[in-house]
């Protein structure tokens, strides 16, 4: 057993201890490339930590009992995959009949099925299951994503009394989340239980806020009229009660108005409520309460802000900004700024701290109070972050991984820390999280050594700016460059290839960004099967040069998708570009579908009709090509994946001694020491 320190990246950044056992029998089947096909026969009994490392190849080598088994484990586990998983997970189900077990399988896997291939008889039983999943996974699928709702619209066409102006209880249950995609009109005259089918919406637009408050509003609801309300009906709502209107609230009783703000609060310092919900409900509370006094004191009448005043959960709705301003004293402020900064402060009364602290250090923040800043770091300039002193990995990390943190902010900060000789180390990287590569300058992307970049593994780079692609295609590739397959290589260099469109022009004239043709047609030759979710990432442009076949050999077994994505804008630019007998090679319409719309729609109640050059220096091709690619999985010998972020396990394998197993691989050498940042 070995211990290996880590970062956990939360309120006071706890330093994290692991013991690892490299003797279970997991390990037998853990290669570098992932799970071997003996591996994959281990996750049919794995627990949710290693299942969500999910890897397509692997399983493809599974029989038809093995693969079922593991798709019944990962919904019984309720194993949350990404589309890229899920995408190819649903085509090897579908290659071996297994889609008619779809009430034993995961929701959001019957969400990436053939729904042609739906019996009549199954309709109500699979959308309703169906749209139990996240829909949002359907972002790269618009076609899929319009055709489940046709399928559970043309299941509705058959009940008695439909087409009807309000939505009944069993509608509602078969629709699940794809009210979401609703006209907001339909939810004020749906029956009342719409407010479940709402709660699985990722967020609510404003025309759907205001037809959930026009519903609470009417009474209807179990919570009744608003003058009604309990505190046990508003938690029930969930994180809907994060969008009820000020208007609504004037009209709650205030003791229970006030119970339910105390749990808020509570709920958010503990870390259950996210920052972005709890500060629309903080901001829309405090309107209620603002509404209803006169005026606004130009002097401290609620007294002196103390330590233990900073801790009760009221204290918000005790001092507003203006009294924040005015009570709050230096001395409080320099001892008790932990406590003060755990209460979900609006942006007036963030700017009234920030404010504070640089009348109290006018030299700038010393750096233990920096670590305590995290919700504020996004008021700061990048000069007055040059006054700041970085030493400490523990300093970085804390301004960066909340997530706070904005684009210049990020460059600031990490240049602070590398002025004082930091180096940007694979534990860092997975610390602070793959999405602040997208905001690193290129220079300090540079002076990541490859073996860092290894490290940390396949970092989610997905929210990364166009200007940004290039460096990080370039960086990877140079990282993974010698990885000893071409499926090993395909694996971590996934996120890479593709890009994010960027709603402002790059800073530079770079060229376009993610894996150039070159680097397709060889991933292509070596048959890694890319999913459909990566494929719709890939750069418009390269992909223009892809012929059909080109396509249909990256693609894999995993072509028949392109039905799902053909209004996506990458794949319709594509198509636009065949004649009508390569369209017809692939089974699509000569013309492709217009755009299908995914949020605020008028369902259809009609039924649905009938049915530049770059150096390769790739490893050689892999005679096991997989199925699809992965972020990383797991690695070495780690058995217990626990609820770590994927990538640490790259670290934690670099320094685990494994037993005879990983002693004759050769795969599994340490010296027993943590790896540390």
């Amino acid at each position: 057993a070995v211990s290996v320190p880590g970062v956990l990246a939360g309120h006071g950044l706890a330093l994290l201890s692991l013991t690892v056992h490299c003797s279970w029998p997991w390990a037998e089947g853990l290669t570098q490339g992932g799970l071997d096909a003996g591996g994959a026969d281990l996750w049919a009994s794995a627990d949710s930590s290693l299942l969500q490392n999910f890897w397509c190849w692997p399983a493809s080598q599974l029989p038809r009992d093995r693969l079922s088994a593991l798709v019944r484990s990962m919904a019984e586990l309720q194993v949350l995959l990404g589309a890229w998983q899920l995408s190819c997970l649903a085509n090897l189900a579908a290659r071996h009949g297994l889609q008619e077990d779809f009430a034993l399988h995961p929701p959001d896997l019957l969400l990436f099925y053939n729904l042609s291939q739906v019996r009549d008889a199954d309709c109500r039983a699979f959308t309703g299951r169906a749209a139990q999943g996240r829909l949002e996974l359907l972002a790269n699928l618009p076609d899929q994503r319009a055709a489940l709702r046709r399928a559970a619209l043309a299941c509705l066409v058959g009940a008695p009394g439909w087409p009807r102006p309000r939505l009944r209880a069993p509608d509602l249950l078969l629709l699940g989340a794809l009210v979401c995609d609703m006209d907001p009109s339909r939810v004020v005259t749906a029956d009342p239980r719409v407010l479940e089918n709402l709660r699985r919406c990722p967020g609510l637009t404003a025309a759907q806020e205001a037809a959930l408050n026009a519903l609470l509003a009417g009474g209807r609801t179990q919570l009744g009229p608003p003058g009604s309300w309990t505190l046990e009906g508003l938690q029930a709502l969930g994180p809907l009660a994060t969008y009820i209107s000020p208007r609504l609230w004037v009209q709650v009783q205030e003791g229970t108005g006030l119970d339910f703000f105390r749990s808020m609060v509570a709920a958010y310092r503990e870390g259950r409520l996210g920052r972005q919900d709890t500060g629309r409900f903080v901001t829309s509370f405090l309107e209620s309460q603002a509404s209803t006094s006169s005026s606004r004191p130009k002097s401290c009448v609620r007294g002196n802000i103390t330590a233990a005043t900073l801790r009760d959960d009221l204290f918000l709705v005790r001092y507003d900004c203006a009294q924040l301003r005015l009570c709050l004293g230096s001395r409080v402020l320099a001892t008790s700024l932990d406590p003060l900064l755990q209460q979900p402060l609006p942006t007036e009364c963030q700017r009234v701290v920030k404010a504070k602290l640089a009348q109290l250090y006018p030299r700038g923040l010393p750096e233990d109070q920096l670590r305590l800043i995290t919700s504020l770091v996004y008021l700061y300039s990048r000069a007055e972050i040059g006054q700041w002193n970085i030493t400490s990995r523990d300093t970085l990390v804390a301004l960066l991984a909340s997530g706070v943190a904005l684009d210049n902010q990020t460059e600031a900060v990490l240049q602070k820390f590398l002025d004082h000789n930091g180096t940007v180390t694979g534990g860092l990287l997975v610390a602070i999280g793959g999405s602040r590569l997208c905001w690193m300058s290129p220079q300090q992307i540079q002076t990541i050594r490859p073996s860092e970049f290894r490290l940390a593994g396949a970092l989610d780079v997905s929210s990364c700016p166009q200007s940004r692609k290039d460096v990080l295609y370039a960086k990877a590739r140079e990282a993974f460059s010698g990885t000893r397959t071409v499926a090993s290589y395909y694996r971590f260099m996934r996120p890479y290839l593709g890009e994010t469109l960027d709603p402002a022009p790059p800073l530079t004239a770079a060229p376009p960004g993610g894996a150039p043709v070159e680097e397709l047609r060889h991933l292509a030759q070596a048959n890694v099967s890319m999913d459909i979710d990566t494929f719709t990432n890939l750069n418009p442009q390269v992909l223009q040069s892809l012929s059909v076949g080109n396509v249909t050999t990256l693609l894999g077994p995993n072509a028949g998708d392109l039905w799902k994505a053909r209004s996506h804008p990458a794949v319709s630019s594509w198509l636009r570009g065949l004649d009508s007998s390569a369209l017809g090679s692939l089974g699509l319409d000569p013309e492709p579908a217009s755009p299908a719309p995914t949020t605020g729609v008028t369902p259809d109640t009609s039924p649905p009709a009938s049915r530049p050059v770059h150096t390769l220096g790739l490893p050689g091709k892999d005679p096991e090509a997989p199925t699809s690619g992965s972020s990383h999985g797991p690695l070495g010998c780690l058995p217990l994946a626990m609820a770590l972020p994927s990538g640490l396990l790259w670290l934690l394998r670099h320094s685990i001694t494994c037993g005879k197993h990983g002693a004759a691989s050769g795969g599994c050498r340490g010296s027993g020491r943590g790896a540390a940042l």
